[in-house]
Formats: C-alpha cells, structure tokens, sequence
C-alpha cells in the first residue's frame, strides 16, 4: 500500500525525495501516530511536505488514495464492527411526504425551539421528526429531510439547511493554477493602466541606444520615469458550500489576478458579507478581520470584485442571525451596503450559469443590492465587468 501512496502521490505532483520517503517508513515501524487515516494524514503531511503551500494539493491527493477508508488496512490490524462504521440509514421520502413537511416559521422560530430541544434532550434518536438526531424529518440534526432546518454536525444532504452548526473547514485557493487563465489575463488586461510616479530612475534602452549611435558610439545614457501598474483590486472570494463545484474556475481568476496586478489584496467570505472577513481558510476561525479595519485600510480608489455564486438562504442577506457562520446581530444587507458605499466601483463575479439564476431568490436579491452589476465568470463576463469598473 505504501509504494502504490507514493506513486499515487508523485502523479499528484507532489516532489517526495527518499529521504522523507524513509523518515515516513522509519515512523510508522516506531509506532508513531495511530491507527486512523485521520493520524496517517497528519504523520504523511509531517514527513513528506514541507511547504505549506502545498497542503492543498497534498488534501487532494491524499482524499482521493483514501476515498471511502475509515481505517488503515494491513499490517495494521485492528477491526471494528461494521455496525459501529457505517452511516445510519437515510430516510426516503416521496415528493408527497416532502409536501407535507411543513417549515417551522423563520429561523427566529427555528433557534427558539432548537434552545428548548437542547434543554429537553437526553439521548440519541435516529428517524424522528422532532429530536435532534441523524435521519427522520426533525428540523435539527443531519441527514435526514426538512425544508427549512438547522444542520448540526455530519455532511448536508439536501442543501436545505439555514445553519450550519459545525466549524466548516475550508482550502485556500491555489494561486499557482495557470491552465486556463491565458484568456482571462487578456480579458483583465484592459482594466490595467500605468501612471508614471517618482523621479528618473528606469533606464530606457532604445533611447540610450538612438542616442549613442547619433554621438559616434560615445554612450549616452537616457532615463525615464519609471512606470507602475496603479490599478488597485480588492477581491472577495466565496469559499465551501456550493462553492466547491466551481473552484477551478475561482483558482483560475485569482491565479490570473495575481500575475496581472501588483496592487492586489484579496480575502475569503463564505456565502455573504458580515462584520469579519479572513485571509487564511485553513485558520479563519482563529484570524478574522473586522471589516471595519478593511475599510479604513483600503481607500476608495480600491476596484472591489465579489466572487461568488450567490446561492444561499435568503435569511443571510436579510435577517439578523441569519449568517451559516456567525451569530450576526445585523442582517448581511447592512454590512455589504456599508462595504458598497465606501469603494466607488465594484462588481460580482457569479459563476453560475445565467439559465439557473432564476430559480433563486438570494441571487436576485444581491443583484438588485448591486445594482445590476453582476457578470457571469466567463471571459465575456469578465470583459464588461471590466468595463463596468472603468
């Protein structure tokens, strides 16, 4: 298993010397980690990666060996009972038992009665409709069917959950993507303009060589002014959810902005604008920044760019505790006006295609917020947002 692990990890274009590969073997035959995959991660990324930006394409890698594995196999020789590994068994419904599940009111409602669960509350159910549990119609747990719940713990299953309770671990985007983002380089391009700042301190070949060939091949060295690129770009990337299906496409862009501007900062959000954003996904819970610091930092000649599919409860933009994330006291809307009314030109990015924005609510509402400046994230999208933001 371990030589088909490195093979595997080596077609990943990951660069494992022998050296690691052996300290890896010399740690696993001392005993250390356990016996989960969850350990054999944490001890391989040690050994084998030493560069942090490559955790990432290591995760990939690694998830894709160890899809659907719950423990080491041999030599590793420890079993558990089938009974103890396995999901619990998911509830089917038909499109009539769907119907008649009626929601609870609004997730005012919803938090309401989750408190009065917490507090009655003295076991596991599984199946239920009213306990928090796995499975079943409840309003509270995992995998099981509501229209309107709150998730706690466990993958969603139907995407129907107002909140999520658990704390989300998301990737960063990988900046060193290049397929792909020739065209996009293009398109941003024209959105690029110089403007000639400081004294004379660039050299300026092709006068220098006029100049000295007119002097009888005496040198005469000419100078200009040295040029920068003075566009600023602030961007905001959405992250996890619904946002996994289109992180090539993100990757692609941010990769694309990075080359082409040098006044770049960029953060993460995940669904919509509240009062935190971050800069490190694998970190976010622990180094958020107040978005009142980012608008003090970044002026209002800062081109704004939101990247995102827009695809939420409608409760996020609206309501106050509405955030997946946070217990936001002010609706979404309140601090993406603010972000909205200090940067002079701003646009959205949405990758999901134009024939499916109808069918939800959130993506019209934040067009509207936005004033009809949102583009979709194709190169034509690309070009009049650009034009839109000169």
């Amino acid at each position: 298993m371990l030589i088909q692990f490195l093979l595997h990890m080596k077609n990943s274009g990951l660069k494992i010397s022998t050296t690691e590969w052996l300290d890896l073997i010399a740690a696993l035959q001392a005993g250390v980690g356990g016996l989960t995959v969850e350990d054999f991660y944490l001890l391989a990324r040690t050994c084998t990666v030493k560069d942090e930006s490559l955790y990432d394409k290591y995760d990939k890698a690694f998830s894709a060996f160890f899809d659907g594995v719950r423990a080491l196999p041999d030599p590793f020789d420890f079993n558990l009972p089938d009974d103890w590994l396995n999901n619990p068994s998911l509830k089917n419904l038909s499109d009539a038992d769907k119907a008649a599940i009626e929601a609870l009111g609004g997730i005012d409602k919803l938090m309401e009665i989750l408190n009065e669960r917490l507090k009655e509350q003295k076991e596991r159910h599984e199946g239920g409709s009213k306990w928090i549990g796995t499975g079943g119609t409840s309003p509270f747990g995992h995998a099981g069917y509501n229209p309107e719940g709150v998730r706690i713990g466990g993958p969603g299953k139907h995407g129907k959950a107002v909140k999520v309770w658990e704390q989300r671990q998301y990737k960063n985007l990988d900046n060193s993507i290049e397929l792909g983002t020739r065209n996009i380089k293009v398109a941003l391009r024209a959105l690029r303009h110089f403007a000639r700042t400081g004294s004379s301190e660039e050299l300026d070949m092709d006068d220098t060589i006029r100049s000295t060939a007119k002097n009888a091949g005496l040198l005469d060295v000419k100078m200009r002014p040295e040029r920068h690129n003075a566009v600023k770009i602030l961007l905001l990337l959405d992250v996890g959810g619904s946002m996994d299906y289109h992180v090539k496409a993100s990757e692609e862009l941010f990769s694309a902005c990075q080359s082409e501007f040098k006044h770049l900062k960029h953060f993460y959000f995940h669904n919509f604008i509240y009062d935190q954003l971050w800069l490190d996904n694998r970190m976010h819970r622990n180094n958020l920044t107040a978005l009142s610091d980012i608008i003090h930092t970044y002026g209002r000649d800062y081109k704004l760019i939101f990247v995102g599919d827009a695809a939420m409860s409608p409760y996020e933009i609206v309501s106050p505790f509405g955030s997946i994330d946070f217990m936001n006291e002010r609706p979404g809307a309140f601090f993406f006006k603010q972000l909205s009314e200090h940067f002079d030109k701003a646009v959205w990015l949405n990758p999901t295609p134009q024939d499916q924005r109808g069918y939800v609510q959130s993506i019209g509402l934040i067009k509207e917020m936005m004033d009809d400046r949102m583009y979709p994230l194709t190169l034509e999208g690309i070009t009049k947002s650009i034009k839109a933001l000169t």
